[in-house]
């Protein structure tokens, strides 16, 4: 099925201008943002990261018009219509469970825990689709630091925001909200697991997951939780909102893997969104050279 290309939408169109100018605003006083004048909402001081793959990147208006974002809409096309309701100032991310330093981060100090980067991630939907993507965050590990875990945390959990007044869509979705996820201790330390802030240069849209959303390129789209308000360091397997609704399909571990197909469809080829032809699907993604090693000994087809 050939997937039709939607037309460009900037940020200021989806976002009600109030937000969209305080935004602006707040992000000019944290020195992240160039000057109003030039290109509205350009992040600025962005280093360049050399996990980027070289590929093609997809076309924004591609990104931000086709969207799983299941609180806003279960059609792609849904959230960038839906999601200008979402209220992203203030926001907090509260920090908790077994760590030495709980804390509740606003968005500016979160901003300023590490350099932010401009990372190009492939990353692969468990629906077939795939895109590129030249994300702007910075490593979770660096806030997994600040919090300093104890002996027990063997897992990160994480939680989205939840609200119905302006998730209204939401009622709708089948699935249980607040939307949660969580990685492995491992997991969540390796570099390229990050915590995204924005995109193509540019803070995130909110139905790309503003604020702050966490991006993990080896593992099914799903996995890269949107809109967090709560991180928790916990001793055991948290739940995850898909291994709750469909426990059959979906796995605590949901590593991009070409030989484990989804109960409904096969996972050897995928799609790039825009394109016609379709690919071969890549063990995690093709990032096996930097995540292999956590999974060694680990039956892939068990653990999926």
């Amino acid at each position: 099925m050939l997937i039709r290309k939607p037309p460009a939408m900037r940020y200021s169109q989806v976002t009600p201008r109030g937000v969209y100018l305080s935004r602006r605003r707040f992000l000019a006083g944290a020195g992240l943002f160039v000057p109003a004048a030039l290109a509205g909402t350009k992040l600025n001081g962005i280093v360049k990261s050399p996990y980027s793959t070289s590929e093609k990147v997809t076309p924004y208006s591609a990104v931000t018009t086709y969207n799983n974002f299941y609180e806003f809409g279960t059609d792609k096309d849904q959230p960038a219509k839906l999601a200008h309701t979402l209220r992203t100032l203030p926001w907090t991310v509260s920090v908790e469970g077994a760590v030495n330093k709980p804390r509740v981060w606003d968005l500016d100090a979160i901003l300023k825990l590490a350099p932010l980067e401009e990372r190009i991630y492939r990353h692969r939907c468990v629906e077939g689709w795939s895109i590129v993507v030249p994300w702007i965050g910075f490593p979770l590990n660096a806030l997994i630091k600040q919090a300093e875990p104890t002996s027990k945390a063997k897992f990160v959990a994480f939680q989205s925001l939840y609200d119905p007044k302006q998730m209204p869509q939401a009622r709708w979705a089948g699935i249980r909200f607040p939307y949660v996820e969580g990685l492995r201790m491992d997991e969540a330390m390796n570099p390229l697991a990050l915590l995204s802030a924005g995109i193509y240069g540019e803070v995130l849209p909110n139905q790309n997951g503003a604020p702050l959303r966490l991006v993990v390129p080896w593992k099914y789209g799903f996995k890269s939780i949107k809109s967090i308000v709560r991180i928790r360091f916990v001793e055991k397997q948290p739940p995850t909102t898909w291994s709750l609704s469909a426990p059959q399909e979906y796995g605590f571990y949901s590593n991009v893997n070409p030989k484990v197909d989804h109960p409904r469809w096969s996972q050897a080829k995928e799609r790039r969104l825009g394109e016609f032809l379709k690919r071969d699907t890549l063990l995690f993604n093709g990032y096996g050279e930097q995540v292999a090693g956590l999974y060694a000994g680990m039956d892939l087809r068990k653990y999926y």
